[in-house]
């Protein structure tokens, strides 16, 4: 049986939702967050080097990294429609949406809470400064970035109603997070698209399931 050591409002939601697409056999071992913090404890850090969420263990084998256990997964139910047959133009697609949201959209999203960070935990004496250095980050680094990917992003979904087409895909449930950060960490307002997909995320009936198995569900980046 697959276990999913689940850290309190991380990233490991998704592997929650596609453990319910495959149906998978699994069980949920719940860790929570430093009160003080909001670091994972102890004890789920040491179930791995890296220490970080999602983690799940299989076989007396420990798996880290968001992507590397959804190829793990993915592997062990190789009949799912939840991704494209190799070797085509869609799966190119998959792979692209798959590694862009982990490594383009989530890492531009991540600096942008810690300069907003900063700058509220800054004394008070500190914020205006710290407020006019983080907006210029943002003007000349990540917010290009998080503009860029966004419009991209949204103009693949004007004619589409997952990333890929009328089927919900892997590479879905993996933005779903990152999806879910942007619309609190940027303007989603012009991007109706996204808007109406980050909606559609959180009216599937299995991502519900993950919310709700999850003990409840809140982006904290």
């Amino acid at each position: 049986m697959i276990t999913l050591h689940h850290l309190e409002n991380s990233q490991s939601i998704r592997i929650l939702w596609l453990l319910e697409e495959l149906k998978l056999d699994y069980q949920i071992k719940h860790y929570k967050r430093d009160k003080k913090t909001k670091l994972a404890p102890k004890e789920y850090k040491a179930l791995h080097p890296l220490g970080t969420a999602p983690i799940i263990e299989h076989d007396g084998n420990y798996i880290a990294e968001t992507n590397a256990i959804v190829d793990y997964l993915m592997d062990l139910q190789a009949d799912t429609s939840l991704a494209p047959a190799r070797n085509t133009k869609e799966y190119q697609d998959y792979r692209f949406w798959l590694h862009s949201s982990q490594g383009s959209l989530m890492p531009a999203l991540l600096i942008s809470f810690l300069f907003s960070t900063i700058k509220d935990k800054s004394p008070f004496f500190m914020k205006p400064i710290m407020g006019a250095v983080s907006s210029q980050v943002e003007k000349a680094f990540y917010g290009p970035r998080i503009n860029n990917y966004l419009q991209f992003m949204d103009k693949t979904l004007a004619d589409k109603t997952w990333l890929l087409g009328d089927k919900l895909s892997a590479a879905d449930i993996v933005m779903s997070y990152t999806a879910l950060a942007a619309e609190v960490r940027a303007d989603l307002s012009q991007y109706k698209n996204i808007k109406r997909y980050v909606q559609q995320i959180r009216d599937n009936k299995n991502f519900k399931l993950a919310a709700e198995k999850s003990g409840g569900f809140s982006v904290s980046v």
